[in-house]
């Protein structure tokens, strides 16, 4: 009943409306430019519900509630595998959302699963971005500063902060986040001066 609750919670009562089109018989076409339009819309319903329950699980993240996010994170990737294949890139920020929440709730052999799943489709994708490969440095930095393991956190997170650099440039957004984690390592390991120094760089 607390799954059920949580997945209510989580989800369902947000996306109860597009599973139905989704998941229910669809209609019998008679024509080539029916079929067309139908599977298009099929298509746009299908995205539509991938990017309620992708940016649900993200809130639920954000709001420092990675429980909940699980749900939500499960059907996006559900839901995306099935759209755009089990080996596709659009599955690798589910996953690193999933390992996120996943070490949030303390599971962290799920989370090691989940990374795996990343880093195997960009290993996969020799075009990969340099965006998407720096998402995947942070998400197994902060792994590895849940598993306490504070060397392996720094060598992702400054692989992240170069990857990011490489996309977004020096003084962007998106590199503020990993000179963030390594400034909260350093200040840990009570080396203040380099985490003054990386905090006044965030």
């Amino acid at each position: 009943v607390s799954h059920q609750r949580t997945d209510w919670i989580s989800i369902h009562g947000h996306i109860c409306q597009l599973l139905l089109p989704v998941l229910g018989p669809q209609p019998c076409f008679h024509s080539e430019k029916d079929r067309k339009h139908g599977k298009e819309q099929l298509l746009r319903r299908q995205e539509s519900l991938i990017a309620v329950a992708l940016s649900t699980a993200q809130g639920f993240v954000w709001a420092g509630k990675p429980l909940e996010a699980i749900p939500a994170a499960l059907q996006a990737l559900r839901f995306s595998s099935r759209v755009f294949g089990s080996g596709s890139m659009q599955l690798v920020p589910i996953y690193l959302l999933l390992a996120e929440a996943a070490t949030g709730t303390g599971r962290l052999r799920q989370a090691a699963k989940y990374l795996s799943q990343a880093r195997w489709i960009i290993l996969q994708t020799p075009d990969c971005s340099a965006a998407l490969q720096s998402k995947l440095h942070r998400g197994l930095g902060l792994f590895s500063i849940a598993e306490g393991n504070l060397d392996q956190a720094l060598y992702h997170l400054a692989n992240d902060v170069y990857l990011a650099t490489a996309e977004f440039g020096l003084n962007s957004v998106e590199v503020s986040g990993g000179y963030f984690h390594m400034a909260n390592i350093f200040f840990r390991q009570n080396k203040m001066d380099a985490a003054n120094s990386l905090y006044t760089e965030v």
